[in-house]
């Protein structure tokens, strides 16, 4: 039967991985899921993803494609993968693309959300591992500030990693906000953006954090996006109060629209 690509939207606790991304000495959730699909497919199957998540980050909205054989029902083959699937990597649905689909070059958009911890539960041990804890104060006022200045397009080379040169180094952000957490005392950052830079949201919220406390001025910010490396951005924030949480795609790449 016809091989077609198939999206698989994943959850993963990150705590436990080396990243999204196939390492050949560690543990990643791009090799916990090829292994699945081999193990139902009996063949290597390659996974490409939406987006390669650091080693601790964390997922609750990732893509993910792989190609499969048409005799495979979406719902069967997450029940299937779910079988098989370590219990840190959850396959939540699974959707039949057009022929080609790529779930990185094709995505219009990612968002991501950062949590804040302000209260001494933070650091409780079922807290800990999904929030990054900032005791207080925070100047609140400053955070949205911070986050409104980043909306439009920018150039966020000394607010991320700088690896391999690129083409450019230019995001679109369509989102950018703090908001109160409603489960625990603290903060959330949301940002949704055409693109992101390697670790460009953990260098976001470590600046914006240092900003909140005092430790550098609301300014500092606005040099940073003019910037041509990172030498003065503030340390990235850490990797596990950060979540993938959704990417989008043209309405015509599925498959199986109504």
């Amino acid at each position: 039967m016809a091989v077609r690509p198939v999206l698989l939207l994943l959850q993963y606790d990150g705590g436990a991985f080396a990243g999204w991304q196939l390492q050949p000495d560690a543990r990643t959730v791009q090799g916990e899921l090829e292994a699945a699909l081999a193990r139902l497919l009996g063949r290597r199957v390659p996974v490409v993803g939406a987006g390669r998540t650091d080693s601790g980050v964390h997922a609750v909205g990732q893509a993910a494609a792989a190609p499969v054989s048409e005799r495979w029902r979406t719902d069967a083959l997450v029940r299937a993968l779910n079988a098989v699937l370590p219990a840190d990597v959850w396959v939540e649905s699974a959707r039949r693309m057009a022929p080609g689909f790529n779930p990185r070059r094709d995505a219009l958009e990612r968002s991501y959300c950062y949590r804040i911890g302000t209260d001494a539960g933070a650091r409780a041990p079922f807290r800990r591992r999904h929030e990054w804890a900032v005791p207080g104060p925070l100047d609140v006022r400053a955070l949205q500030r911070a986050a409104a200045a980043l909306a439009g397009t920018h150039s966020f080379r000394a607010l991320s990693t700088v690896g391999p040169a690129r083409e450019h180094w230019r995001c679109r952000v369509t989102e950018a906000l703090w908001q109160a957490r409603e489960d625990a005392p603290g903060l959330e950052f949301w940002i949704t953006a055409d693109r992101f830079l390697h670790r460009m949201v953990r260098f976001l919220v470590g600046t914006m954090m240092d900003i909140a406390r005092g430790r550098r001025p609301f300014a500092d910010l606005a040099r940073l996006l003019a910037a041509e490396d990172n030498r003065l951005a503030s340390p990235p924030a850490p990797p596990h109060g950060l979540f993938l949480v959704a990417v989008r795609y043209p309405a015509h790449l599925y498959a199986d629209r109504p």
